[in-house]
């Protein structure tokens, strides 16, 4: 039987559903959300889901257009407390948190900014090149300070004690910072929210360090708004319109399967314009794996569904009409039309032929802590195109080497896979590749920014020279997209050359004593200020830090433990609660220096060296 998976919720709903519960209820909220996620679940053709909570209790939850629980009708209990019950609360605890915007318009289609969003002089928020330094408003310096003590709430008691209730905490402050137009610090905190969901889940999926980031993420944002900053990259921007884009011919690259931490699922096309400018086309909509396996063959929103997902990513498409995001997502609206031509995205000008270091400086950026993540991120993610030999399997990744416009040897990289799914081709396919060595591959691939010449392969086609490379079906329009194409022995050539042994890729991380800080920055997050005060009887070491050539990092180190290890007293000598602040402003100050760190260490690995 299929687990029919919860929509998403928006985090005002959710937050208002846990406010609502008395002080006992509270107490109960953690082991009743362990409950009913076990407990049976019903849908209807309309889309509204049924949780059976006790014998005699139902939560109905109905989400709207978008597939989103935006607000309190849509959350119902038929027990007599209702809505002011632990049923209801648990059931919404239990549902991804979604975003209050995704119910303006639904995945895909064309969304249009929320205008009360950007109040409190703020209104630049939705046009950065026109913003100047404003220092934040009133209300958004009390958002600010909320989110900001809610974080280190967050952060002191670490992630096995911040269960429902604390993550409504967060979610309340979100909505309010989201009400004062702080688009950023909301965006930051839903993901710190998301985060702490899958690690007290113990997802697959989850990974400490996205954690890591997005809580120091939120800190930081949220710290320097409540300071009055008046940089206006702290404030963000909220849902942009997709603006008229006129005519485009684009030519399909690849397409790739989407699963999002919010349960929504489906597939990505990629395409490129004469200009080297890249566009996409999604169909993502709730339903989680199941529904990007099944998308990639599905009709696109566009040329009146002749077109499908596999057969775009291997033509061409001429748009008229064409309506534009600011992050060259393309709009299906009404005025859209769209015709199939003849194209080949591969043959794009200036997508191959580049050296690897120098399209990766450019994907990296300049280094700064102010600057959005979410727009270095976006860089950081635009497909680059690379010609590579594969040297063989290292541990969880394939070692190849690039091969220069010139043909001599370059950068030795690691590729490692989009997505692990079973259902989905990215693992079974790098196996396959990695048993290959030798083999001559044309890759579009996206940078890993988190780990030394690390890249994430996406689609691979036959090498330019035509030897030693793959053979693909004439159907596949020379190209195999990772996560859907399945690549069989056939495909890869016979009495392949191995290349010589002795490569290696450089990993300044791995080998830097930054691991010190590393691990404490993360134990803080796991295991809160208790489990970091103790740290000071384990092998957090200050002194090697030091000794090895990182004064700054044991100097921050010492410090972020002594704090942790601050035990106040009040006027009559018994111990206190400490205010969390202080250890969150030391553990800030510690990720933000290993941050800064391990970026210049990541950059280094991919300059080429004499």
């Amino acid at each position: 039987m299929t687990e029919i998976p919860l929509p998403p919720a928006a985090p005002g709903v959710v937050a208002e559903a846990v406010e609502a519960l008395t002080t006992r209820l509270r107490k109960k909220l953690d082991a009743a959300v362990a409950q009913y996620a076990e407990s049976p679940r019903t849908s209807d053709d309309g889309g509204v889901i049924r949780i059976v909570c006790g014998e005699d209790t139902i939560v109905t939850l109905t989400p709207g257009p978008s597939g989103l629980v935006g607000d309190a009708a849509s959350a119902a209990c038929s027990c007599l407390l209702a809505p002011r019950c632990l049923h209801r609360a648990a059931v919404l605890s239990l549902c991804p948190v979604g975003e209050a915007v995704e119910a303006a318009a639904p995945a895909g289609a064309e969304g249009t900014p929320d205008e009360d969003l950007a109040g409190d002089g703020q209104a630049s928020a939705l046009a950065e090149s026109e913003s100047g330094p404003v220092p934040p408003s009133p209300k958004q310096l009390r958002a600010a300070q909320d989110l900001f003590r809610a974080a280190a709430t967050v952060l002191a008691s670490g992630v096995p004690a911040a269960g429902a209730v604390q993550q409504a905490e967060l979610l309340r402050a979100a909505h309010t910072a989201r009400v004062a137009g702080l688009h950023r610090a909301e965006a930051a905190a839903l993901r710190v929210v998301r985060g702490l969901r899958s690690a007290r889940a113990r997802h697959d999926g989850h990974r400490l360090g996205d954690l890591v980031t997005a809580l120091r993420e939120l800190l930081l944002t949220s710290g320097l708004l409540a300071a009055a900053h008046p940089d206006p990259a702290l404030v963000g921007v909220a849902r942009r319109a997709y603006k008229p884009g006129g005519s485009l011919r684009l030519h399909g690259v690849f397409r790739e399967p989407v699963i999002s931490a919010t349960g929504y699922g489906g597939v990505v096309t990629h395409l490129i314009g004469p200009d080297g400018a890249w566009y996409d086309l999604g169909d993502v909509r709730p339903g989680g794996a199941a529904r990007a396996r099944g998308a990639g063959t599905a009709a696109v929103g566009l040329a009146g569904g002749v077109l499908d997902h596999s057969r775009l990513a291997r033509t061409g498409i001429l748009v008229t009409g064409a309506t534009v995001s600011h992050d060259g997502r393309l709009g299906t609206g009404k005025g859209v039309r769209a015709t199939e031509v003849q194209g080949d995205g591969w043959a794009a000008p200036g997508l191959f032929g580049r050296h690897l270091a120098e399209v990766v400086a450019e994907r990296l950026g300049a280094p700064g802590a102010v600057a959005d993540p979410e727009d270095a991120e976006r860089r950081a993610r635009t497909p680059l195109g690379c010609d590579l030999v594969i040297l063989g399997p290292s541990g969880d990744h394939i070692l190849a080497r690039e091969e220069l416009p010139d043909g001599t040897a370059g950068t030795v990289v690691r590729l490692l896979p989009a997505l692990r799914h079973p259902d989905l081709g990215h693992l079974e396919n790098l196996r396959r590749i990695g048993d290959h060595p030798g083999l001559r591959l044309r890759v579009v691939a996206r940078l890993e920014p988190g780990r030394a010449t690390a890249l994430v392969p996406l689609a691979v086609a036959p090498a330019p020279s035509g030897e030693s490379t793959l053979r693909l079906p004439k159907d596949w329009g020379g190209h195999a997209d990772l996560g859907y194409d399945r690549l069989q022995g056939v495909h890869f050539p016979p009495d392949l050359e191995a290349p010589p042994y002795g490569f290696a890729a450089s990993d300044p991380l791995a080998d830097s004593p930054l691991w010190r800080i590393r691990r404490l920055v993360e134990l803080a997050v796991s295991g809160g200020r208790r489990a970091t005060a103790q740290s000071l009887r384990g092998d957090a070491d200050p002194a090697h830090l030091r000794r090895t050539g990182f004064p700054g990092a044991a100097t921050l180190a010492a410090a972020l433990t002594a704090e942790a290890d601050r035990r106040p007293r009040d006027p009559f000598g018994r111990l206190t609660d400490p205010d969390p602040a202080p250890f969150a402003q030391a553990w800030l100050t510690s990720a933000l220096h290993l941050q800064q760190a391990e970026q210049a260490l990541i950059r280094s690995a991919w300059t080429p060296h004499p």
